[in-house]
């Protein structure tokens, strides 16, 4: 045999790393019919929760609902495998409901795992890939540390926090992934030698503990929803009540962060010595010490990593401070005083790109084939890595297939808000999503991810003909049982009065709607359920969006017409050869911006930092001028 030879095959897609992101984007591809191969550099840490066992959380709950809604697995894993659940914010509007829920670590991940293990042309490689093959600018594959090569169509790179990944507390730094997983170190120079501009971030993990050294009896047990509501929107409610585990909550105080302040000198985000950027929003408790100076305790989560294993979560307390100065801190904190750390606290450094070199379908701009999504596009979070794996699979299949790839707008999805930051904004740090990044948030609820979304994935191919027609049967119930209580007279008998009394709400001195009775703050669609005794029976998610319509009817059409004017300016298109140079007039800064993104639309170039409402101006008097001038031209040749 010859020495030299290499192991050779081939496949439509090649998705890098199966975390979150991967296995969305892997999954998408092979129930698209392509040949897929997915490469980890473990097949143990299969969709891996290196930080809190945890899915969901405020806005995080909405890119959940939407994953589902577009055909994507996160939804239908965690109801499988979660062991508290939790509706957060309902003390506040429909539009920051969003559903949370601990799983169980191990289960998560197997269940994930078994799930791509038996998709249809879906393989699991476990192979560290170290370069990307290109013929020109375009892509034709990839190559493994033990030289085999793939051939592909489509690429997608999923590498999380995996990329020349470093983890470190005080003194202490490993060349490692997370969990002390092997890092990816040759993909870097294979990309940056494809002109791939890279960053470097970080992030980082609190200790986990042993439950047997915790004292709950200091600490007040935070329980589950009595009534569980599912993330998926095919998961039948009945079939996920259970009885869930408790977590608990408690404080740090003004020990705690005596300890951390007399230790600032050792650790490592002050010392120099970790170099990466970690997210503002989920900083480490030496951070929180430091910037909220004024605050005398912050919250500790204490939360079970699953219900086969004594360790416990830390949340709210991750570090990269030395291992002695772990011990004291976490043993300073009220129910902790006995405290055994099962695993240390630490930072991780890893390499991620400039996510403004990819189009808003997470293909590389310069590189045709080349997708990308996850935490290798700078962003933090399962749930947004999920999201982006899932229309990074779901455009490169589509590429692939010859069809029509999906860009999901600001105005119809988180998802859409969340891709068109990151590849329009300058972001300098790890970007995690929030409820308050979305401009039409009222329309971008939790609860109606599927009347905005699965007729996209339907279209797609993600979502079966059953589900589909199964969501348009839910459009017209909504539709008619709106029209019907919006004419369904009440007048002021006694029975009536008596429901408002009880409920606080003023009583009528003449008849009214039932709709306008919804309308009132203290009541709801189902509170005045024994006034209406035509109402037919209806499913809680069809209940659920009558009430939301009828109730926020003035501000959800205030927030249409403000989407029209948004999609007004997203149709303003802008040539792909379109020169900047040729504009007089436009500023330098803006000049060099627009040509470096190649914005698709007006709505894009208006949201590219240093691009001011001048320039947009200028922008569009030009455009303007340019298609007037192509209209006679035009004429003058029908005239010839």
């Amino acid at each position: 045999m010859n020495s030299k030879s290499v192991y050779k095959d081939k496949c439509q897609a090649a998705v890098v790393g199966a975390g979150h992101a991967g296995c969305e984007a892997a999954l998408a591809c092979a129930r698209l019919g392509l040949k897929t191969i997915v490469f980890t550099v473990s097949i143990d840490s299969i969709a891996l929760m290196p930080c809190n066992p945890n899915i969901g959380g405020t806005s995080k709950g909405h890119l959940v609902r939407e994953i589902d809604a577009l055909g994507g697995e996160m939804g239908k894993n965690i109801d499988r495998t979660f062991i508290q659940s939790k509706m957060l914010n309902v003390s506040k509007g429909p539009a920051v409901h969003s559903l949370r829920a601990q799983a169980d670590k191990a289960e998560y991940s197997r269940s994930m795992r078994m799930v791509l293990e038996n998709t249809e042309n879906l393989s699991i490689v476990q192979a560290e890939v170290t370069d990307i093959l290109t013929d020109g600018q375009k892509i034709v594959g990839l190559k493994t540390y033990s030289g085999a090569v793939y051939e592909a169509e489509a690429v997608i790179l999923c590498t999380g926090t995996y990329l020349k990944a470093r983890c470190i507390y005080g003194d202490v730094s490993s060349n490692t992934g997370p969990n002390g997983l092997q890092a990816a170190n040759y993909l870097t120079d294979s990309l940056k030698a494809l002109g791939i501009e890279m960053y470097r971030f970080k992030t980082g993990t609190p200790a986990r503990i042993d439950k047997r050294s915790i004292d709950f009896s200091k600490m007040e047990e935070q329980f589950g929803d009595e009534k569980v509501i599912p993330f998926s929107f095919t998961t039948d409610p009945e079939d996920i009540q259970k009885e869930q585990a408790s977590c608990w909550l408690t404080y740090t105080n003004e020990k705690t962060h005596e300890i951390i302040r007399g230790n600032l000198d050792r650790s490592p985000l002050y010392s120099g010595i970790i170099e990466g950027t970690g997210p503002r929003y989920c900083p480490s408790i030496e951070d929180k010490v430091v910037k909220f100076a004024d605050k005398n305790r912050h919250q500790v989560f204490i939360e079970p990593e699953g219900l086969y294993t004594n360790e416990m979560y830390v949340g709210g307390m991750s570090s990269s401070l030395p291992e002695d100065v772990q011990h004291a801190m976490y043993s300073s904190v009220a129910g902790l005083e006995h405290v055994k750390i099962v695993r240390n606290a630490y930072a991780i450094e890893y390499d991620c790109i400039d996510p403004r070199q990819l189009l808003p379908t997470l293909e590389f701009r310069n590189i045709s084939g080349l997708f990308s999504g996850g935490q290798f596009n700078g962003s933090s979070g399962y749930e947004e890595a999920a999201a982006q794996g899932l229309l990074a699979g779901i455009n490169a299949s589509m590429k692939i297939l010859g069809k029509e790839q999906i860009i999901l707008d600001r105005s119809q999805a988180y998802i859409g808000v969340l891709i068109d930051d990151l590849v329009t904004k300058e972001n300098h740090e790890p970007y995690r999503m929030m409820t308050s990044r979305a401009e039409y948030r009222l329309l971008l609820r939790q609860d109606n991810a599927d009347l905005r979304l699965t007729a996209i994935g339907y279209k797609a191919g993600l979502i079966s003909e059953e589900r589909y027609q199964s969501l348009l049967e839910k459009k017209e119930q909504i539709k008619k049982e709106i029209e019907r209580v919006e004419h369904v007279n009440i007048g002021t008998g006694e029975r009536v009065q008596e429901l408002l009394k009880n409920a606080e709400s003023t009583p009528l001195t003449s008849g009214t709607t039932l709709a306008e009775l919804i309308r009132r703050p203290e009541l709801n669609y189902e509170l005045l359920a024994p006034l209406d005794t035509d109402r037919p029976e209806l499913a809680r998610g069809v209940a659920e969006q009558v009430n939301i319509n009828i109730k926020y009817d003035g501000y959800i059409k205030r927030q249409l017409k403000q989407v029209e004017q948004f999609k007004k300016m997203e149709k303003k298109s802008i040539p792909k050869d379109f020169s900047y140079d040729n504009v007089p007039s436009l500023r330098t800064e803006a000049r060099q911006k627009l040509e470096r993104y190649r914005p698709l639309s007006i709505g894009q170039a208006s949201r590219i930092s240093g691009v001011s409402p001048a320039d947009i101006s200028v922008l569009l008097v030009y455009l303007e001028q340019q298609k007037r001038r192509r209209s006679v031209e035009c004429a003058e040749l029908k005239r010839e």
